[in-house]
C-alpha cells in the first residue's frame, strides 16, 4: 500500500534559537531571636517547558530578561515560621538545552511538563546563622533551542532542498542558482490521507568546516540533534561550493557530510538516515546514477581513493536510496511513502526497547525471596 500525501510548509521570520536570561533567586527571610522564629526561604527560579512557546516570545514578553523569584517573610510573633518567598517560571519551548555562560550544561528539557531549577531561593534566617537569611543564587544562563522534528534535511548549498519541499508542497520558500538561500530553520509538515503527520526541517545549508564552525556550523548541527532520523540530499552532478573550490562527486558530498557530522558528535551517525539523490531530470544523470550506487555498495574500498581528511570513521548506513527529481517529480510518491515506513519502524523499535527495559528493570527491583517456589523446597 502507498500513501499519498500532502505537505503543508510554513515558514518562520525572525526566528530565534538561543536567549540570555538574568535569574535570580530570592532572599530568605529575618528570623525572630527572641522567640526562635525561622524566616521563610526564598522562591526558586525554575525553566519550565510548554507547547506553543517559542524563544522570541520570552524576548518580546520579558525585554529585559530578567526573572527574579519572591522574597521569604520574616519570622514574627503572629507566624513564627515565614512563608516561601514565591516561586518565578520560565516557560520555554520543548527541546532546549539550558547552559551557564561558562558552557556548563544545567539541563535538557525534552517533553511537555519538563522542570530545571536555575537559580534557588536563599536560607531564611535560624538560629545556626544567627537568625539572618542569606539571598539568593543569581545567574546568567543561556537557552539553546534544538528544533524536534520527524526528519531533518541535510546537504550543502544547493543540494535542492528548497526546491524538494516546494516540490513536495507547493510552497515557495527562496530559491535561488546561489549558495545559502535557506538561513533560518523552516518547518514543513507532511501531512497523509489518514491524518498522520510528519515534520521535517529544512535547515540552514552546512559547507566544509562546518564543525568547527564555518559557515553557519554549529548553528546548523545542532538542530541536527534534535530530529529522529536524517534525510541526505545530494545533487547527482555533486557539489562545488565556489570556482575556486574542487568539484565534489556526489559519492564524495555523501562521504563529506558523513565527515562534518561525525566530527561535530559522532552520536549523529546512529541516526537512521535516508539518502535523497536529487537532480535525476539531468541528461548525464543516469550514468552518474550506476556510479554512485557502484560506489555505495562497496563504500569502504571507494572512500580511500580520497584524501584522508575526507574519510570518516564510520560509514553512514542508509536505510534507503532514492533517486528523485524535484523538477519533474520522478521519485517523489516512493519518497514519501519511505519516510512514513522508516519512521514507523523505528517507532516499534523504540516502543520494543523501552518495554525489555522496564521488564529488566522491574526484574532487578522484585526480590527474588518473594517470588514462589511452587512447591519446590527453598535451599537452607
Amino acid at each position: 500500500m502507498v500513501w499519498t500525501s500532502r505537505v503543508c510548509f510554513r515558514k518562520y521570520g525572525n526566528f530565534v534559537d538561543n536567549i540570555r536570561l538574568y535569574v535570580r533567586g530570592g532572599s530568605g527571610g529575618m528570623g525572630l531571636p527572641r522567640l526562635g522564629g525561622l524566616g521563610g526561604d526564598g522562591g526558586d527560579v525554575w525553566v519550565v517547558a510548554k507547547k506553543d512557546i517559542t524563544l522570541k516570545q520570552i524576548k518580546d514578553k520579558h525585554p529585559n530578561k530578567r526573572f527574579t523569584a519572591g522574597v521569604g517573610s520574616n519570622s514574627s510573633i503572629h507566624a513564627l515560621r515565614g512563608a516561601k518567598g514565591e516561586d518565578s517560571q520560565v516557560c520555554a519551548p520543548v527541546g532546549i538545552s539550558v547552559t551557564t555562560d561558562n558552557g556548563r550544561i544545567l539541563g535538557e528539557l525534552n517533553c511537555e511538563g519538563d522542570k530545571l531549577l536555575v537559580a534557588k531561593g536563599g536560607h531564611g534566617g535560624s538560629l545556626h546563622s544567627g537568625f539572618l537569611p542569606s539571598k539568593g543564587q543569581t545567574r546568567q544562563i543561556r537557552l539553546d533551542l534544538k528544533l524536534i522534528a520527524d526528519l531533518g534535511l541535510v546537504g550543502f548549498p544547493n543540494a535542492g532542498k528548497s526546491s524538494l519541499l516546494t516540490a513536495l508542497s507547493h510552497a515557495k520558500p527562496r530559491i535561488a542558482s546561489y549558495p545559502f538561500t535557506t538561513l533560518r530553520p523552516e518547518i514543513g509538515k507532511v501531512m497523509y490521507d489518514d491524518h498522520k503527520q510528519v515534520s521535517v526541517a529544512d535547515l540552514p545549508g552546512l559547507i566544509e568546516g562546518a564543525h568547527v564552525n564555518k559557515g553557519m556550523g554549529h548553528k546548523f548541527l545542532k538542530h541536527v540533534e534534535r530530529t529522529k532520523q536524517l534525510l541526505f540530499v545530494v545533487d547527482i552532478c555533486g557539489f562545488q561550493l565556489a570556482s575556486n573550490t574542487p568539484l565534489r562527486s556526489a559519492f564524495e558530498t555523501v562521504m563529506l557530510l558523513n565527515k562534518e557530522l561525525e566530527l561535530y558528535k559522532e552520536e549523529l551517525l546512529g541516526k537512521p538516515a535516508i539518502l535523497v539523490i536529487n537532480k535525476m531530470d539531468l541528461p548525464e544523470a543516469q550514468g552518474l546514477l550506476r556510479e554512485l550506487e557502484a560506489h555505495l555498495e562497496n563504500q569502504e574500498e571507494s572512500s580511500h581513493r580520497f584524501a584522508e581528511d575526507v574519510i570518516p570513521k564510520s560509514l553512514m548506513c542508509f536505510t534507503h536510496v532514492v533517486p528523485v527529481s524535484a523538477t519533474t517529480g520522478l521519485g517523489l510518491p516512493l519518497l514519501k511513502s519511505l519516510i512514513r515506513q522508516s519512521l514507523e519502524e523505528q517507532n516499534v523499535t523504540e516502543t520494543e526497547g523501552q518495554r525489555s527495559e522496564r521488564l529488566l528493570k522491574l526484574g532487578r527491583e522484585i526480590p527474588t525471596s518473594s517470588i514462589p517456589s511452587r512447591g519446590f523446597p527453598q535451599p537452607t
